[in-house]
């Protein structure tokens, strides 16, 4: 291993396993997995040359010592692991949402301050080259005053009530269902491409109610499905519906319209060469067309199963963001600051769900 070589510990191997490939690729020392499940977890060590594997994150913080700390556990541990491994003098990158509420997610952002050290929250889906250029449009000022902006994330995971019980079904252990797993980013991408909200108003839904958390022994609570409807700062009206039992897709939109053109993004995970998304844009006349966004990413970011295509395409950019940040010990957007902002914005999500839909300000 070369002096300068950065090494991580990765705790959660569900979607934390697409983390690897990511840091791989830019010539990090993956040094430890841990799982609780270790006979899963020695398969993924054995498939990524990772030597060694852990079912405790103390242990692993303790024995292993990594330089970088990737959580990926359900959102209820990620503040104990995230203070623990910044104390430890560990740069963190945390899964989505940062945490379980603002005021956990702010002991974080306090805890990374003190340590001084990076700090990120893994909003990847920043990434695709269609959705970098989008930002740039925006920020050049192409739309004007923003009117109005829909979102959407769609996904099938858990449309069959068969689907055996997770985590992600609890709130006590999970703190959202599709607003963790998926509005979270669209909570990002507003706050990041159009501002930051100032109220709104939620409704949401479970699939089927017949479903437990894992063990059984309760219903499950954590929504299926969330529509959310609000205003932001700029005054602009923003709609975003987030499904995880969206039968026959896997896809991201938005849309925006202002006063000099309007913006359309599709991602659509079932497309050849997905990761580089679709941008459209429109001025003030004429029909919308195409804009073009060059993935830049070599060929091998698109060979692999789709956790290590996610990994390779939309999580490694952020990681080369992230390290560049390690050698100064700064905290770039995304930062723990920015998962804060969209866990305030989850907050009030859950808080008019619970109210029958009440308009809450942020």
């Amino acid at each position: 291993m070369a002096p300068s070589t950065r090494t991580v510990g990765i705790v959660g191997l569900g979607f934390g396993r697409a983390h690897i490939p990511a840091f791989q690729s830019h010539g990090c020392e993956v040094v430890a997995v841990c799982q609780r499940d270790q006979v899963a977890a020695r398969k993924v060590a054995e498939r990524y040359g990772v030597p060694r594997v852990f079912e405790r994150w103390e242990q692993m913080l303790e024995q292993a010592r990594p330089d970088i700390v990737v959580i990926a556990a359900p959102p209820a541990l990620h503040r104990p692991i995230a203070v623990e491994a910044l104390a430890a003098g560990a740069h963190v990158l945390c899964e989505k949402p940062l945490a379980m509420d603002a005021a956990d997610a702010r002991a974080m952002v306090e805890a990374a301050q003190r340590a001084k050290r990076t700090a990120m929250t893994c909003f990847n889906w920043r990434f695709p080259a269609a959705m970098q250029r989008l930002h740039a449009m925006v920020e050049a000022g192409f739309l004007g005053r923003l009117f109005h902006v829909n979102l959407r994330y769609f996904g099938p995971r858990f449309a069959d009530e068969e689907v055996a019980p997770t985590w992600r079904m609890d709130r006590a252990q999970a703190g959202h269902g599709a607003m963790g797993d998926m509005g979270v980013h669209l909570v990002d991408l507003v706050r990041w491409h159009f501002g930051e909200f100032k109220r709104l108003t939620a409704q949401a839904g479970i699939a089927h109610p017949s479903r437990t958390v894992p063990g059984g022994g309760r219903a499950g609570d954590a929504e299926d499905y969330c529509a959310v409807t609000g205003e932001l700062v700029s005054g602009a009206l923003v709609t975003l519906v987030a499904s995880r039992v969206a039968r026959g897709v896997t896809q991201q939109t938005i849309e925006a319209y202002g006063t000099d053109g309007a913006l359309q993004y599709r991602l659509d995970r079932g497309t050849p060469r997905w990761w580089r998304g679709e941008l459209r844009a429109v001025g003030r006349s004429g029909s919308f067309a195409p804009v073009k966004a060059p993935a830049g990413l070599p060929k091998s970011a698109g060979e692999g199963d789709p956790l290590e295509v996610v990994g390779k395409t939309t999580i490694a950019p952020l990681v080369k963001r992230f390290l560049a940040a390690t050698r100064t010990g700064q905290s770039p957007s995304p930062s723990f600051e920015d998962g804060l902002r969209a866990q305030a914005v989850l907050d009030a999500v859950l808080e008019s769900i619970a109210s029958g839909g009440r308009m809450v300000s942020i």
